[in-house]
C-alpha cells in the first residue's frame, strides 16, 4: 500500500517538474531577445555624429585630433605654396644663367678682357666682377697660376653662397615629408584610444557606438599621408634641378676662369712686347 501510494506521488511530481524546466527555458528564450532590444536601445539613444563626411568628422572630432588636422592642413598648405615660390624661382635663375654663360661665351673672343664683359648681369656678372677685382688687386703679381688660385677662391664662395640661396625653403619639405606620416598616426592613436574609453562608458560593445571616432582618427593618418607624399615628392624634384643649377654654376666659373687665364695670359705677351721695345 506504502510502495503504491510513493508511486504515485512520483508521478504527480514528474509533469509539474517538466513544466517547470520548460517554463525557466522559455524564460531564458525570451530574455536574450530583450538584453539585445535593451543593447540597441543603448545604441540608439546614444548622441552620436551621423554626418561622417570629411567636415563633419572634422567638426565632431577629439580636441586632440582636430588639432593634429589643422597642423597637417597647414604643413599641405606651406608644402604647395613652397613648390609654386622655388619652381618660379629656380627656373629664372637656371634660365638667367643659361643666358649669361651663352653670353659671355659669344662675347668674349681672346681680344677682350675680362673688365669688358661687366655689362653682363646674374650669377655670370657676379663671376666677372670678382674676377676683375682679384685682377686689378695682381696687376704687379707675374704669377700666373697665383691669381688663378685666388680668382678660383673667390668663385667659389660666390658659388656657394648662390647654392645656399637656392636651397632655401626646400629643408621644409623635408621635415614636412619625414614627420608628417608621424603626426597623422599620433592622431589616429589618440582617437582610437578617445574611441576605447567611449566603449567603456557606454558599456556596450556594439560597433556603432566607436564607428564615427575611428573613423575621424583614420582620417587624421589620411591628412598626414596627404601632406608628407606631395612633400617628398616635391622634394626629390627640387633636388634634381638645384643640382642641375649648381653644375651650370660650376660650368660658368671654369669659364670665367679660361678668360682669367687667357687674360693673364695676354697682359704676359703684352709685357713682355713692352719690355722689349724698352730694351731695344
Amino acid at each position: 500500500m506504502e510502495l503504491w501510494q510513493r508511486q504515485q506521488v512520483r508521478a504527480v511530481r514528474g509533469p509539474w517538474n517538466i513544466v517547470g524546466l520548460s517554463t525557466a527555458a522559455m524564460t531564458a528564450w525570451l530574455a536574450a531577445p530583450l538584453s539585445v532590444l535593451a543593447q540597441d536601445n543603448v545604441v540608439a539613444t546614444a548622441t552620436l555624429p551621423r554626418d561622417l563626411s570629411v567636415r563633419g568628422m572634422f567638426l565632431n572630432a577629439d580636441p586632440v585630433v582636430k588639432a593634429v588636422m589643422i597642423g597637417l592642413v597647414f604643413a599641405s598648405v606651406v608644402t604647395w605654396t613652397v613648390w609654386l615660390a622655388k619652381s618660379i624661382e629656380i627656373f629664372l635663375a637656371k634660365r638667367r644663367l643659361r643666358l649669361a654663360s651663352n653670353s659671355s661665351r659669344a662675347c668674349a673672343p681672346p681680344s677682350r678682357g675680362v673688365e669688358q664683359l661687366a655689362d653682363i648681369q646674374g650669377e655670370v656678372g657676379q663671376f666677372l666682377d670678382a674676377a676683375a677685382t682679384e685682377l686689378k688687386a695682381s696687376s704687379g703679381f707675374p704669377d700666373i697660376e697665383g691669381i688663378k688660385e685666388r680668382v678660383a677662391s673667390r668663385l667659389d664662395r660666390i658659388e656657394a653662397g648662390y647654392a645656399r640661396r637656392i636651397l632655401r625653403g626646400t629643408g621644409v619639405l623635408a621635415t614636412i615629408g619625414a614627420t608628417a606620416p608621424f603626426v597623422g598616426l599620433f592622431g589616429t592613436v589618440w582617437g582610437i584610444m578617445d574611441s576605447f574609453i567611449g566603449i567603456s562608458k557606454s558599456h556596450t560593445t556594439n560597433l556603432a557606438v566607436v564607428a564615427p571616432g575611428i573613423a575621424e582618427a583614420l582620417l587624421a593618418t589620411a591628412l598626414g599621408l596627404a601632406a608628407a607624399i606631395p612633400a617628398v615628392v616635391i622634394y626629390n624634384m627640387f633636388a634634381r634641378w638645384i643640382a642641375g643649377y649648381r653644375a651650370g654654376l660650376g660650368d660658368a666659373a671654369a669659364e670665367v676662369l679660361r678668360l682669367v687665364s687667357r687674360d693673364c695670359r695676354a697682359r704676359r705677351r703684352r709685357t713682355a712686347r713692352t719690355d722689349g721695345g724698352r730694351a731695344r
